[in-house]
């Protein structure tokens, strides 16, 4: 189910910085253990995408927001449409049964969009982990003051319909982002990025003011990749069991995060929906497991360990 296209000769952006600056290396195997809440070996948390995909988006010189055709792409859009009118209900049945903690990875539009689902995870006391005010709208090229005030406005929408103030964000769409998102991230208070796909722990970013950690956000353990690879929901159970295995075993040295990031258009399918139950039930059935939010790792992360691997990497 591809929706992106990148053009073939897309204008240049802003390249002032000649080298990663944000994270320093330290290989797993020299840090400072870290220690879950009642020893943890993995902190998991789980992410439902609630996305909003506008019909007509306004052309974009860097990405295709549609890439089978050009807009209006009914059948894509209607693709996406699933998701929220359908998929969403039906993975939230799961949800409930195994009592999930979901983080939603959310388009801040899809909550005036549809509000029955605003309410649905405000009930439930999801956290919320930005992915841009849509999905069919990028950052590239943008200025630092307008970057700033794009993502100043995600978190007011998201904050007016649910009261929740984000802790973190990933970029809109494909992660998009430009050379100076995690000093803006931080300056606005934001405590963790999720786009950096670098590591299975929690890691500071050396920003200019404030402290932002990298998240681990799930690329592989990722329904999206994986079922739009021409695999089956079938493989992901196994793909998901086999990445938990080693990271739990894993844990008991040092503890783990692990992502599940979920799309209801693909999970969602009536076809697809008892592979999740199975996921819950797999995930479920183990001890030495924190279920939490991204929220709540971040939150406990920087207050037991982010000055511990700030100091070991001054050392």
């Amino acid at each position: 189910m591809l929706q992106y296209s990148y053009r073939p000769a897309p204008p240049a952006t802003a390249r002032s910085r000649a080298r990663q600056e944000w994270v320093r290396y330290c290989a797993v195997t020299e840090r400072p253990p870290l220690r879950w809440p009642g020893g943890a070996r993995v902190a998991l948390w789980v992410c439902p995408n609630v996305l909003h995909y506008e019909y007509m988006p306004p052309a974009d010189p860097w990405i295709d927001a549609w890439a089978r055709m050009p807009a209006p792409d009914v059948m894509m859009y209607g693709r996406q449409d699933f998701a929220n009118r359908v998929g969403f209900w039906r993975m939230l049945e799961a949800i409930d049964k195994f009592d999930i903690r979901c983080t939603a990875v959310l388009n801040a539009q899809a909550l005036a969009k549809n509000p029955s689902i605003r309410d649905a995870m405000v009930e439930r006391n999801w956290a919320y982990l930005g992915h841009g005010i849509n999905n069919t709208r990028f950052v590239h090229g943008m200025s630092t003051q307008d970057e700033t005030a794009y993502y100043r406005r995600m978190v007011d929408m998201v904050y007016q319909e649910t009261g929740v103030r984000m802790q973190g964000t990933g970029g809109p769409g494909p992660q998009a982002s430009s050379e100076n998102t995690p000093d803006i991230l931080a300056a606005l208070g934001f405590t963790y990025h999720s786009d950096w796909f670098h590591d299975d722990e929690p890691f500071p970013l050396e920003v200019k003011s404030g402290r932002l950690i990298s998240m681990p956000y799930a690329m592989d353990v990722n329904d999206a990749p994986y079922l739009g690879a021409a695999f089956e929901a079938d493989g992901f159970v196994d793909l998901v069991k086999r990445h938990f295995d080693v990271l739990h075993r894993e844990g008991a040295a040092s503890g783990k995060v692990m992502c599940v990031s979920l799309h209801p258009a693909l999970f969602g399918q009536a076809h697809r929906i008892a592979y999740l139950h199975e996921i819950f039930d797999y995930l479920r059935s183990h001890e030495g497991v924190w279920h939490a939010t991204g929220d709540e790792i971040a939150e406990y992360y920087m207050k037991n360990h982010y000055k511990q691997m700030v100091d070991h990497l001054n050392g």
